[in-house]
């Protein structure tokens, strides 16, 4: 991912800037499988002695601070990964295309079967697009997917512990997020045992941070309790509550639309109706449904699609910096509900792989030696990594890990 941008507040958006390779969706949590704790190095005894007294000034019980830090070791496998995250050269259409992959519309018109009642209470009481929520269940955690979480997940105390202790940066913010988790076992939404996540906190179906957790969370099941695991009810309408207290989503817009554009176009923020009369028109020919609502001018890539942003969109990119994340999310979305891909194509774009076709690449590649974590049809880190050393092998460039067309061509070969 290479465009970021920024937020105010040290909470999630804070985090993904500071450790930006730690949530590009499941395909990221999936790199880094949990691995055994090493004893507790010097010095972390007495650090823990002393943060009890500043997470009893924050109101946490001294039963609550015994079970959960009396005898932790800090897991310390997470400063390799803060040094280590997966590098992919990844240009904006394959990062589109890894994305809204087939697997993904597939599951997501899966998911949206089983929960039409769900979302259609969360588009009552937030007004917040089913295709928004649904893209993200589906990119920061495969909907859910119980091998996810007891596969690829780890115990977040031992890695908030030990980020707590001696990050190299923001000790401060990672102490909060420490007491915030404290916090949630404290109340009773939740056990050490069951707040799993990524090696940075991040935890559950749309993958919460304590932060998130502790002051965005809803009882949306009524359960009596808030929790990111197990029903979606509470992740995803604690998800859509994000997006309209922190983005500020407006109700009844939609995020954007591909646009056709006669020559360059001045930004700035004008009304679909004004751009409508710069000549400025919907790329399937459509109107545009709210023609007083605003949105910018976006072209990513010169000589690629064109996008009218309105602020949906942004609210969508309040959860995550990356302006390319915030796209694929939109689109994925859309694709769910049935629009179609983009009408007119990145330069230098592939289509994107069909899942029976990536499959056949993870199957291919797997028989030749190299570990893809599984031939389900899902591209993570694993896949990335290698394809990439397969293109290596074979002097294929660029090697950027990508599986596509020329990749799957090449292992049909048998070179």
């Amino acid at each position: 991912m290479k465009q970021s941008d920024s937020r105010k507040t040290l909470t999630r958006r804070a985090l993904l800037r500071s450790c930006l390779g730690f949530c590009l969706g499941a395909g990221a949590l999936l790199a880094h499988p949990p691995g055994a704790f090493a004893a507790a190095p010097p010095g972390f005894d007495r650090w823990r002695d002393g943060f009890r007294a500043r997470a009893r000034a924050k109101g946490i019980s001294d039963a609550t601070y015994a079970r959960v830090m009396g005898r932790i070791e800090p897991d310390m496998s997470v400063f390799d990964q803060m040094k280590s995250q997966p590098e992919f050269d990844e240009q904006i259409w394959q990062y589109i295309n890894r994305r809204v992959s087939d697997w993904r519309i597939i599951a997501g018109k899966e998911a949206l079967r089983k929960n039409q009642a769900l979302f259609a209470r969360i588009e009552h009481d937030f007004g917040v697009e089913r295709g928004t929520l649904l893209a993200l269940w589906g990119v920061e955690s495969a909907f859910g997917d119980p091998q996810v979480q007891e596969n690829h997940m780890r115990p977040v105390f031992p890695s908030l512990a030990a980020l707590a202790w001696n990050a190299p940066r923001r000790r401060a913010y990672w102490e909060t997020e420490l007491i915030n988790a404290l916090k949630i076992v404290d109340r009773g939404w939740s056990s050490p045992a069951e707040m799993r996540g990524s090696w940075a906190g991040a935890m559950g179906h749309t993958q919460w941070m304590p932060e998130v957790w502790l002051n965005v969370g809803i009882d949306y099941d009524g359960d009596g309790r808030v929790s990111p695991f197990g029903k979606p009810d509470d992740a995803l309408g604690s998800t859509a509550r994000f997006l309209v207290d922190r983005g500020k989503y407006h109700r009844g817009e939609h995020w954007g639309h591909e646009v056709r554009a006669p020559g360059p176009s001045s930004g700035g923020n004008r009304t679909y109706a004004a751009w409508s009369s710069a000549g400025i028109s919907r790329a399937d020919g459509q109107p545009f449904p709210q023609p007083g609502a605003s949105a910018k001018m976006w072209v990513p890539v010169p000589g690629g699609p064109a996008f009218l942003l309105g602020p949906n969109f942004y609210a969508v990119r309040s959860y995550n910096p990356s302006m390319n994340y915030a796209l694929a999310i939109c689109h994925l979305g859309d694709r769910i509900l049935g629009a179609p891909p983009f009408l007119q194509s990145f330069p230098g774009s592939e289509r994107a792989l069909t899942l029976a076709e990536v499959q056949e690449v993870q199957t291919r590649l797997t028989k030749a030696g190299f570990d893809t974590g599984g031939t389900d049809g899902r591209v993570g880190n694993d896949t990335m990594q290698a394809v990439k050393d397969y293109q290596a092998r074979i002097g294929l460039l660029p090697a950027d890990g990508y599986a596509g067309l020329k990749v799957l061509a090449r292992l049909r070969q048998g070179s």
